[in-house]
C-alpha cells in the first residue's frame, strides 16, 4: 500500500478535533495565507482551520472569477467567507483567452488552475504579503486520475494541507460540521466548463446558456443537478431524490424540460442514470488508454 493510502487509513481512525490538528499542523508558521477559496467544502474547511489557526490577519481568502464561475456561486462563496470572518480577494482570471482551455481535453483544468496560480503568483501575492499559497485538494482527490489540477498546483509549489494531513472528503465534511462551516454538506459544484463533452469549445456563450438553464433548475427547487451541453441538446443530471421527483410526475417533468428550454435548447433530455460525476473527464480517459 502506498503512503496516501495509508494516510487516508489512518485519518479514519482519528476524530475531527484531532484532524483539524493535523491541518494546522502543516500550516503552522505560515506568515500570511493565500486560501484559493470556491465555498465549496474543501477550500471552506481548509479556510475555516487557517483562520484559526493564523488568525484573520493572516488569511485570506483567494477566488477565481470568470465566465465558468456561476454568479450563484460566486454570490455563495461570498457569503460563506463572510461567516468564517475572512477577507475575500477576487481573482479576474482569463483561461478563456488560452486555445488549449478552450480546445477542453481531458486535460482542460491544468490550464485553469495554471491561469488563477500564475495570476496569484505575479499579481496577487506581492500585494498582499502572502508568504504561502494553499488549496483545497484533499486525500480522496489524490487517487482520481481525473484531476489535471493538481500538476499546476505541483508547479507554483501549492500547499495541499487537506491531503498531506490524510484527510478524505468524509473526514473534511466531519471537520466542516465540528467548526460550523456553512458549505460543509454542500453537494460539489464544479466549474460550469465541466458541463461540456471533452473536445467540444469552450466558449462564455456556451458557459452562459449552461449557466441560465441551471439558474431556471435552481429556481424550480433543484439543487443537485448538472446540465450537460451538447449543442442544441441539454442533457439533464439530477442528484437520486431529485430524479425521482422530476420523473414521477408527468407535469413536474414537463416543467423541468421548459425550464431548461428556456435557456435556448433545442432538445432536453433528463438523464435516467443521475447525476454523474466527473463523467465527461473519466470517459475521456478511459477512450484515450484503449
Amino acid at each position: 500500500m502506498g503512503e496516501t493510502g495509508r494516510m487516508e487509513n489512518v485519518s479514519r481512525q482519528r476524530e475531527p478535533r484531532e484532524l483539524v490538528a493535523a491541518v494546522r499542523e502543516r500550516i503552522r508558521g505560515v506568515a500570511r495565507l493565500g486560501v484559493a477559496f470556491s465555498g465549496g467544502a474543501d477550500s471552506s474547511v481548509l479556510l475555516a482551520i487557517a483562520l484559526r489557526e493564523l488568525g484573520p490577519d493572516r488569511v485570506v481568502a483567494l477566488l477565481g472569477v470568470s465566465p465558468s464561475l456561476a454568479a450563484r456561486e460566486r454570490a455563495a462563496a461570498h457569503e460563506v467567507a463572510h461567516t468564517l470572518g475572512a477577507s475575500v480577494v477576487e481573482i479576474e482570471t482569463h483561461e478563456g483567452d488560452d486555445p488549449d482551455y478552450r480546445r477542453n481535453g481531458p486535460d482542460r483544468c491544468f490550464f485553469c488552475k495554471q491561469e488563477l496560480f500564475r495570476r496569484i503568483d505575479d499579481e496577487v501575492a506581492d500585494r498582499y504579503g502572502l508568504t504561502a499559497i494553499a488549496y483545497g485538494e484533499n486525500a480522496d482527490d489524490t487517487l482520481r486520475p481525473d484531476r489535471p489540477g493538481s500538476e499546476a498546483a505541483r508547479r507554483h509549489a501549492v500547499l495541499a494541507p487537506l491531503a498531506a494531513a490524510g484527510l478524505t472528503k468524509a473526514d473534511v465534511r466531519a471537520v466542516g460540521r465540528l467548526l460550523r462551516v456553512p458549505s460543509a454538506d454542500k453537494p460539489a459544484a464544479p466549474c460550469l466548463a465541466s458541463r461540456v463533452p471533452h473536445l467540444r469549445e469552450v466558449t462564455p456563450e456556451v458557459l452562459g446558456q449552461i449557466e441560465r438553464a441551471e439558474d431556471a433548475l435552481h429556481d424550480l427547487g433543484y439543487a443537485v443537478l448538472r446540465v450537460r451541453h451538447h449543442g442544441t441538446l441539454a442533457r439533464v443530471e439530477l442528484g437520486d431524490e431529485e430524479l425521482q421527483r422530476a420523473t414521477a410526475d408527468e407535469g413536474e417533468q414537463a416543467a423541468v424540460i421548459a425550464a431548461v428550454r428556456s435557456a435556448g435548447f433545442a432538445e432536453v433530455e433528463i438523464d435516467p442514470r443521475g447525476l454523474q460525476s466527473g463523467a465527461n473527464t473519466l470517459a475521456a480517459l478511459r477512450a484515450a488508454a484503449r
